[in-house]
């Protein structure tokens, strides 16, 4: 799917979310934020974290991948990948001592 804006990025999540079966409550539970963030974003407002937003899209097992108009992808990229510092601290955190 193209997104384009805001309201595209809240139809996808609500489309995952309700294809996996879960309530706005559930995922609100897996992103580690309040349900009132989750509606507000599945209406498509425009001042949600991007952070989270990434975060919720990976809750949902959906990836998001950035392609520049009119060019074929060739799956390389020269950015460098950045660590999810959010991701190793959760990770740490759920280990046993």
């Amino acid at each position: 799917m193209l997104i384009r804006n805001a309201t595209d990025i809240g139809l996808v999540i609500r489309e995952q979310r309700q294809k996996l079966g879960l309530d706005q409550l559930a995922l609100a539970k897996r992103v580690k934020v309040s349900r009132q963030w989750i509606v507000e974003v599945e209406k498509g407002r425009p001042r949600a974290e991007i952070g989270l937003v990434l975060r919720t899209i990976d809750a949902l097992g959906l990836a998001v991948s950035v392609e520049i108009e009119g060019q074929v992808a060739t799956g390389q990229s020269s950015i460098s990948p950045s660590a999810d510092i959010d991701h190793i601290l959760d990770d740490l955190a759920s280990e046993p001592p």
